[in-house]
């Protein structure tokens, strides 16, 4: 199975180590055929780049095109989950400017309002803190209906490591997602999804995408993680969407 493209990878735009270039560079290296610059929405606190940020890494990637020819250079995002609804913090504008979206459910986001902001976030901790069981379906709940309404309400490509940070229902999230053509992220930045999810989503028609989630440029295209979770799960290069049997250029 060869892994040709990297859509999951940070700078120091929001909280990696390394430049665009040096993500490129690292992904030539690896021998990857496509590399995505993901950065998270503002809304991440603390680390969460300027919604201009944006327009500048689309500079800088049209830029970098023109020296790195044997690679596509894509601009995405990893944007956050900030209502109940599924509302993004990024706007479609920005969006449009994009050449994917991924979107993530993160535990330090700014909510949209005080009220998403306990039902998506302190309800979550509480969960975890207490093992409540009631309220653990209830957010598991909430979380998931939130992921859905985003997939339904925009063009997403892929959601990022589900399940990792605040608890959802794959089987519901697996449906949506196979509906709408959405992946679902293998990580192997965090070694997540865990192969239990996988074998659940994948018996639910999803595809899958694996994903570095690198933070430091030496990581962009190390997916070791992900791939052993895809194999003991079961999957074949046309169960994920960045995955060939032979070395190939793929257009997004």
């Amino acid at each position: 199975m060869n892994i040709w493209a990297d859509y999951h990878t940070h700078t120091r735009y929001s909280h990696g180590s390394g430049s665009i270039e040096q993500n490129v560079k690292s992904a030539i290296k690896k021998g990857l055929s496509t590399i995505g610059i993901s950065e998270h929405g503002p809304a991440n606190i603390g680390i969460g780049p300027k919604l201009g940020d944006f327009y500048k890494m689309r500079k800088e990637i049209e830029k970098l095109k023109n020296i790195y020819t044997n690679i596509d250079i894509l601009l995405g995002c990893e944007a956050n989950i900030v209502s109940l609804d599924g509302k993004l913090d990024i706007p479609d504008e920005i969006l449009a400017n994009l050449d994917y979206i991924m979107v993530g459910l993160h535990p330090m986001v700014w909510a949209q309002s005080l009220g998403d902001g306990f039902h998506l976030f302190v309800e979550n901790t509480l969960a975890k803190m207490f093992r409540n069981a009631t309220l653990k379906e209830r957010v598991m709940k909430q979380n998931t209906n939130a992921l859905v309404r985003a997939i339904k309400s925009k063009n997403i490509k892929i959601i990022t490591h589900p399940g990792l940070h605040l608890p959802i229902d794959t089987e519901q999230l697996a449906i949506i997602a196979a509906k709408n053509e959405t992946a679902l992220e293998i990580n192997a930045g965090h070694g997540y999804m865990t192969e239990e999810y996988v074998r659940i989503a994948h018996a639910n028609g999803a595809r899958f995408a694996i994903g570095s989630d690198a933070h430091h440029p030496k990581d962009v295209g190390r997916f070791d993680k992900a791939v052993d979770i895809a194999r003991k799960a079961g999957l074949t290069a046309e169960d994920i969407i960045n995955a060939s049997t032979v070395k190939e250029t793929v257009l997004l």
